[in-house]
């Protein structure tokens, strides 16, 4: 009994042992980690190859997470009919499609057809994270479910730091140096031409990607995989979202899983906007303004990535309804350093943020989900959707940055009040967990 005691991450209450199941999805959660986070420094990018404004190059952000919500109903939807492994199968080859389609889009020209690629890659995505993260809840004991997530998690953001990396060096780096306001001056055929080579630039990574998956599709698919609470196929679908909706840890659930995921987004997209504001302000160029940022940027993400592993070791020791709380309230802080302080101190404020946040995702998402058995399908849904944060807060954020100053103070600056807004709902969430407010007798939520 004691053995099993040990051994329980990975070993269900029947015995079996999961490691090399747990192994093959955790990869997953690394592939889509370096989606999310190759993208993010694109609304700059693309905001200068095609001369737009910052909240038109937020449109990115808007067709990337839409993908999740459009489509994280209809991947419950299929994998309450057929399987988890098929749920991760599909999306996998969703994403593969969508990375593919930047070629055709790169042909075009054009900024629309490069959303609809970043649409479709979402939707495998959203089939990936619907799947994948009950999927690693299902593989051991209902007791050590929250912290079995974190784990995987935490693979999370090194497949984010390697698409930080990507898009810095191999995107980033490689467009023509010629900044802005450079680019306005030019006439369209000289534009034209300058587009076209920037464009093959950025396509190149999102086509290595694409065979990635393709790899990891087969090696998924000829993988003996276990069928964990994929016996029950009946869609009854409007009966669990009434039990869903019925509980209030799983709806409160939702909604701090959208605020955490739109400040997610917002601190990692927007500070190469921060960043580059006071390095020029330095007598930096643009472009090199704009690869120092991203450094700063890789600096927050391995800061995310340590504080990944340290929470997950807290978890043994404090409830994650209250760890949830405490690093909500010191996001919070930070955030107003990063309004307050108008130089480098900002900047170190808002890397600083990325520790406090790396808790968040997979423990407001265990605590939502525990104990809900096959009807954490259509929970994971309502999560995965929750993604929207990602899509709707940004461009809001982006249409204040856009403004130059607000009050004598930098746009950018002030427009961190949202991110402020979000930790509120984040810290809150947290409170009611860790105060059993939800009335869930398993004292370790």
């Amino acid at each position: 009994m004691h053995k099993t005691k040990k051994t329980s991450l990975l070993t269900g209450s029947d015995g079996v042992n999961y490691l090399i199941p747990f192994i093959l999805i955790t990869f997953c959660f690394a592939l889509w980690g370096f989606a999310n986070d190759i993208t993010n420094p694109m609304v700059k990018a693309f905001s200068k190859i095609f001369r737009m404004s910052v909240t038109d190059g937020a449109l990115v952000q808007v067709a990337f997470y839409g993908g999740y919500f459009a489509m994280a109903f209809p991947a419950a939807m299929f994998i309450r009919k057929y399987s988890y492994k098929a749920g991760i199968l599909l999306g996998l080859s969703l994403y593969a499609i969508g990375a593919f389609m930047f070629f055709p889009a790169k042909m075009t020209g054009e900024y629309y057809p490069f959303l609809l690629a970043y649409f479709v890659l979402t939707c495998g995505l959203s089939f990936l994270e619907t799947s994948a993260n009950p999927y690693i809840l299902s593989m051991g004991t209902e007791e050590t479910a929250t912290r079995r997530l974190n784990l995987a998690q935490s693979f999370n953001p090194m497949g984010s730091l390697l698409g930080m990396y990507v898009a810095m060096n191999f995107i980033q780096a490689q467009l023509n140096p010629m900044d802005t306001a450079e680019r306005a001056q030019l006439d369209q055929a000289e534009f034209s031409v300058l587009k076209e080579a920037d464009l093959s630039v950025l396509i190149t990574p999102y086509l290595v990607i694409g065979l990635v998956i393709l790899f990891m599709f087969l090696f998924i698919l000829f993988t003996r995989m276990p069928k964990n609470q994929d016996q029950i196929h009946d869609m009854d679908l409007l009966p669990t979202l009434k039990r869903l909706l019925s509980l209030p840890r799983y709806r409160e659930g939702v909604i701090a899983q959208f605020f955490y995921v739109g400040v997610q987004i917002m601190c990692w997209t927007f500070i190469i906007q921060y960043g580059t504001r006071i390095f020029m302000e330095q007598g930096m160029e643009e472009k090199a303004a704009e690869i120092l940022s991203q450094k700063y940027n890789i600096v927050a993400m391995i800061l995310f990535c340590v504080s990944r592993f340290v929470c997950t070791f807290l978890l043994r020791y404090l409830a994650p309804g209250r760890l949830l709380m405490i690093l909500a309230i010191v996001g919070g802080i930070f955030i107003l350093g990063t309004i307050l302080f108008q130089d480098i101190t900002g900047l170190y404020c808002l890397v600083a943020v990325s520790a406090c946040m790396s808790l968040m995702f997979p423990t407001i998402y265990g605590i939502a989900l525990k104990g809900m058995g096959d009807d954490a399908k259509f929970g994971a849904a309502g999560l995965i959707m929750a993604i929207l944060g990602g899509s709707v807060l940004p461009p809001l954020q982006a249409s204040i940055i856009d403004r130059g100053s607000v009050w004598g103070i930098p746009a950018v600056n002030i427009s961190f009040v949202l991110p402020l807004l979000c930790f509120f709902v984040v810290a809150f969430f947290g409170y009611r967990t860790h105060s059993g407010s939800y009335q869930v007798k398993n004292k370790t939520v």
